[in-house]
């Protein structure tokens, strides 16, 4: 009740500021492929009577708008119109709307077939979904989080419950690309898995998201060394009317946002956030406190209107602290894998358009440092894991329009890596299962060289069906079979003017993380993972603004690390979570591995989605029906330790006018498979993953209200996750104080309030 007394309060406010009228609407149209700019297309407010032209740069700017929301739409003889929605205009920074148009592909008996609300990605067909700034931010217990707001797509499962280990069609969590402003990142999350990509909350800041784009399979040769997704994130460039900023509190950290123009052709943008968990855990007294920061900086120099240069730099900085003030506290965390790392992306990016065209390239740094620890009853070291992992990348892509209908794309990359690890490991230590580990602690460092090339192509046929052809070549010297060849094959045949079929089809590799192949040189036998898959998929615009999917699936997977000690364990039923002790180290692969796992995954999609128009409501509703199984060595069939049979979402919101927004989230699933304890707390392996959790489900609701002052603008919002206070069992441990299996289950019901002033 005093979270609704707190927005009431400042709803209150508005009565005591005068509010401002208009803002403005500006930005860029530029061709989708050549990423030339459009000169005179036609930009519409609709619902209103407001529009302009794109100039000869393709620049546009519509003044004196109505604060509120609207739809823009892009209209250009020749090309596809687009509609973009939840376009927010406010008195506080301009709304920048850019725009990319293809040209017309298919007229079908004079009607022409345009993309309208929803993108257009000629290079990818099947199984891919994106997302703009404003409907991750208001995404109900989302936590304004990237990452966290594609759980509600079809085909994507959690892990566990308050983390963001990305379960895509039964892949591991490993299994899983970032791209940020066309940089490769290991992982976007603060406390990340080593060997993995999950985390608890993402270090990058929604606020200078200009859009995502998320592909679940079937991607193009573009992108390699992942299995199962693609993650693009694309920052906003700063603002360049004046230097603005924007302070906010939300429901785990605050932060400071600064953006503006540096000169005429230059801008930047910059943030920096910390955590105030500990604060508020330190004060309640809990013994696992954790403590985080990130900073995002970037910077846009236009040398003119062909040429521009791009730096990033975004870091996260992790540490945590027990607090051991009694035996119960030291047991406590001496069940706890703690983590301290630190961890940043660096490059700067050179683009020239040319005729028909352009090109890009980068030179780029990532790099890791994992400081993980555990200590025993006694606080003596248990494990410790100091390990460093830096990669720095030259790239460069070339992307060329042959004709309205068809494109070529080149690229090729170079990484140089150096990895070192300093394990301090126990001796003999022996599983729940009962094996003793053949691993002594040890002290490692390693330089390695990866290459890649790619050529995708990609031709629209017969006014009706559009073709993609690709080659990737891979390279890691670390590992005696360093070369992968993965061919891929995409297409799309339409209907009608509103339908089309799918099909996509593909080889991808994936090589084994640095720290599976630091134990022993026995490891470095181990090849690429490998995995075919088959997508077909039917799609039907019901409206301009609604469409609706079906898609099937299936993944064959190939040449998986294995344990030669645990013949049960193969590695894609781990990577989530924590890690340690209570899970046998089995994540990290410090044990002999083999590349003998095998596996299959299959499933049926279903998906509708609708998007904020004329109509004020908006949503998604995704079901997805899979069944995973993987084997180790010992040649037996189990079912896959991510597998959620059935997984219903349904997000929502309904928007009642310029100043109010509410908005739901409901997701339930099969309950994760695990192994149960016997009594004297050993697992059996007969037994390994052969029963399952409840069903998981949970209710998240939100409210949104913004305000618009002179010069400023403010939302606030109330969210409260888990409504009905269900506590999904994700996880088991055995308690050997107590004797006996302890489930752990996610926090109950969670109300949260988040303030953003800009300015």
């Amino acid at each position: 009740m005093k979270y609704i007394m707190v927005l009431l309060v400042l709803s209150c406010t508005t009565l005591l500021y005068p509010q401002s009228n208009t803002g403005i609407i500006s930005g860029t149209i530029i061709d989708k492929i050549s990423k030339q700019p459009l000169p005179g297309v036609n930009i519409q407010i609709l619902g209103t009577l407001l529009g302009a032209s794109s100039d000869l740069d393709g620049n546009y700017l519509i003044r004196a708008v109505p604060v509120g929301l609207y739809q823009v739409r892009a209209s250009f003889i020749g090309f596809d119109t687009v509609t973009k929605s939840d376009v927010t205009v406010n008195s506080a920074r301009p709304a920048v709307i850019n725009f990319e148009l293809a040209e017309t592909s298919i007229e079908l008996e004079g009607i022409t077939v345009t993309s309208d609300y929803f993108d257009f990605n000629p290079t990818e067909v099947n199984s891919i979904k994106s997302f703009s700034y404003e409907e991750i931010r208001r995404a109900p217990g989302g936590f304004e989080d990237v990452v966290r707001a594609l759980s509600v797509l079809p085909g994507v499962a959690q892990a566990s419950a308050g983390r963001n280990d990305l379960v895509v069609r039964g892949g591991a969590p490993s299994e899983n690309l970032f791209i940020v402003d066309g940089f490769t990142v290991p992982n976007i999350n603060h406390f990340g898995t080593q060997g993995a990509t999950g985390g608890p909350l993402s270090f990058i800041n929604l606020d200078f998201v200009d859009k995502t784009t998320f592909s679940t399979g079937g991607f193009s040769a573009m992108y390699g060394d992942k299995l199962s997704s693609v993650l693009k994130i694309d920052l906003r460039q700063g603002r360049s009317d004046h230097i603005g900023g924007k302070a906010l509190i939300s429901a785990t950290q605050f932060g400071f946002n600064s953006e503006g123009p540096i000169s005429d052709n230059a801008n930047f943008i910059f943030s920096a956030r910390r955590s105030y968990l500990d604060f508020i855990f330190n004060a309640a007294g809990f013994n696992f406190v954790p403590e985080y920061y990130d900073v995002l900086a970037k910077i846009d120099y236009n040398i003119d209107t062909k040429n521009k240069i791009s730096y990033l730099f975004v870091s996260a900085f992790d540490h945590v602290n027990f607090n051991n003030k009694d035996e119960e506290d030291i047991y406590d965390n001496a069940n706890i894998l703690g983590s301290n790392q630190i961890q940043y992306v660096t490059g700067i990016s050179y683009r020239r358009l040319i005729d028909n065209g352009y090109y890009r390239l980068s030179l780029s740094r990532n790099f890791v440092d994992y400081d993980s620890f555990q200590n025993d009853t006694l606080l003596q070291p248990l494990f410790r894991n100091n390990s460093r992992e830096g990669e720095n990348e030259l790239k460069a892509e070339l992307v060329y329009k042959l004709s309205g209908v068809s494109e070529i794309n080149l690229g090729a990359s170079v990484k140089a890596i150096k990895f070192s690890s300093d394990i301090l490991f126990p001796d003999n230590f022996r599983t729940s299962f009962g094996e003793v580990l053949p691993v002594t602690s040890f002290s490692t460092e390693k330089r390695f060289m990866k290459y890649g090339a790619f050529a995708q192509y990609s031709n629209m046929m017969f006014s009706r069906l559009r073709v993609n052809l690709g080659l990737r070549a891979d390279y890691f010297s670390a590992i005696e079979q360093p070369l992968t060849l993965n061919p891929r094959f995409s297409a799309s045949y339409m209907l009608d003017e509103n339908t089309s079929l799918n099909l996509s089809t593909g080889l991808y590799s994936q090589f084994p993380s640095y720290i599976w192949l630091a134990a022993g040189q026995n490891n470095k036998n181990l090849t690429a993972v490998k995995v075919i898959q088959y997508i077909a998929g039917i799609e039907r615009r019901l409206r301009s603004d609604t469409r609706i999917k079906l898609e099937a699936f299936y993944k064959d997977y190939s040449d998986y690390p294995a344990s030669l000690i645990r013949p049960y364990l193969v590695l894609a039923n781990t990577g989530a979570g924590y890690g340690g002790a209570s899970k046998n180290f089995e994540s990290l692969g410090l044990e002999p591995l083999t590349s003998a796992g095998s596996g299959t995954v299959q499933g049926l999609e279903l998906s509708l989605q609708k998007k904020s128009s004329e109509l004020p409501y908006y949503g998604i509703l995704s079901a997805t029906y899979s069944v995973s199984q993987f084997e180790g060595l010992d040649n037996i069939e189990r079912t896959g330790a991510y597998d959620q049979t059935w997984i219903l979402s349904i997000s929502g919101g309904y928007i009642f006018d310029a100043n109010w927004e509410a908005s739901l989230k409901f997701r339930a699933s099969t309950g994760n498979p695990f192994t149960p304890y016997n009594n004297d707390g050993t697992q059996s392996i007969k037994n390994y993953l052969t029963e399952r959790f409840e069903p998981s489900h949970s209710l998240d609701l939100r409210v949104d209200r913004r305000w618009d002052f002179n010069g400023w603008s403010m939302i606030t919002y109330l969210d409260i996750q888990n409504i009905y206070n269900n506590k999904n069992v994700t996880n088991i441990t055995w308690n050997y104080k107590e004797k006996k299996a302890d489930t752990n289950a996610s926090i109950g019901i969670l109300p949260s309030i988040g303030i953003n002033i800009e300015f």
